[in-house]
C-alpha cells in the first residue's frame, strides 16, 4: 500500500470523525436548549386535537415540528397511525415552516408563513427571501427513517434551515410576549394547515402574539385573503402587499372564526 493512498484514508477518516462530531455535539445541547419548549407528546396531542377540527381542507393527516428561538428542532410529531399516513415530504415542509415563522418574527411583530405569499412574489417587498436560508440536508434526511416523528426523530437537536412561503408557520410566544421559536404544520391544503396550525399553537398556549399585519387585533398574524386577480398577473395583487390565495370557501370561513389570540 503506497503513501498517497493512506494519505487519503486518513484525511477521509478525519473529516468523517469531524462530521459526526459536528451532528453529536449539535444534539448533545437539545436537553437545554428546548427547556421550556412543549414536548414531543404534548405536540402531538395538541396537533391530534386541532387535526379532528373542521378546517377546509381534505381531512389528512399532519406533521408537525417546533423549534426553538435558535431554530433548532425541538419536537417532531404526526397524527396517523404510521409515518406514512401522511404525505412523506410534509415531515421537513413542517420543519421548515417553523423555521420561517421563528426567522422572521421579532418579539413586537409576528409574521405567518401566510403572511409572508404575497411579499415574497415577484414585485413584492421581500422579493427573494425564499432563496435564503436552504434546508440543511444533513439534519432533514439523517437517520433511521423508522424513528421519524416520534421522541427520538434523527431531526431533533440539529438546526433544519429551510424557508416556506404558504400557510402552516407560526411563531410562538409564551406569556408576557416573549417569543421562543416556532411551530409549523403540514400535510393538507395550505389554507387547512394555517387553521390547523393555529388551533394547535393554541392548545399549547403559545399564541401570547403582540401584534401582527393581518389588521385583525384579535388574529394578529392569522392568514390575509385580499390578493385580487389581475389580468396578465399569475399571483394576482395583494391589497395589503400580505395576502395568501384562496383554498376553498370554507377554509377562509373558517380562518375568520379562529379563536382569538391571548392577550400578551
Amino acid at each position: 500500500m503506497n503513501l498517497r493512498y493512506l494519505a487519503v484514508l486518513s484525511a477521509t477518516g478525519l473529516c468523517a470523525m469531524a462530521a459526526t462530531s459536528v451532528v453529536a455535539d449539535d444534539r448533545d445541547d437539545k436537553a437545554s436548549d428546548c427547556r421550556g419548549l412543549p414536548s414531543h407528546a404534548a405536540l402531538k396531542a395538541a396537533l391530534d386535537q386541532a387535526r379532528k377540527e373542521k378546517n377546509g381542507g381534505f381531512n389528512l393527516e399532519m406533521w408537525g415540528t417546533i423549534v426553538n428561538r435558535d431554530g433548532i428542532v425541538c419536537a417532531i410529531a404526526f397524527t396517523g397511525k404510521d409515518r406514512g399516513d401522511q404525505w412523506p415530504g410534509s415531515r421537513v415542509i413542517s420543519a421548515q415552516k417553523a423555521n420561517t415563522a421563528n426567522a422572521f418574527s421579532l418579539p413586537g411583530l409576528a409574521l405567518s408563513t401566510a403572511n409572508l405569499y404575497s411579499a415574497v412574489s415577484p414585485g413584492g417587498s421581500l422579493y427573494g427571501l425564499q432563496h435564503s436560508n436552504p434546508v440543511n440536508p444533513e439534519v432533514a434526511y439523517r437517520g433511521n427513517a423508522a424513528n421519524y416523528g416520534t421522541a427520538h426523530d434523527p431531526m431533533g437537536g440539529g438546526k433544519i434551515g429551510g424557508i416556506n412561503l404558504f400557510g402552516g408557520g407560526f411563531a410562538l410566544y409564551s406569556q408576557g410576549g416573549g417569543i421562543v421559536g416556532g411551530l409549523g404544520v403540514s400535510g393538507d391544503s395550505s389554507c387547512a394547515d394555517h387553521n390547523i396550525g393555529w388551533r394547535t399553537r393554541q392548545v399549547l398556549g403559545l399564541d401570547y402574539v403582540p401584534k401582527g399585519v393581518s389588521g385583525d387585533p384579535k388574529r394578529p398574524d392569522n392568514i390575509v385573503y385580499d390578493i385580487t386577480p389581475q389580468a396578465g398577473q399569475q399571483e394576482g395583487v395583494s391589497a395589503s402587499g400580505w395576502g395568501h390565495p384562496k383554498c376553498g370557501a370554507e377554509a377562509s370561513t373558517v380562518a375568520a372564526d379562529l379563536p382569538a389570540t391571548r392577550q400578551p
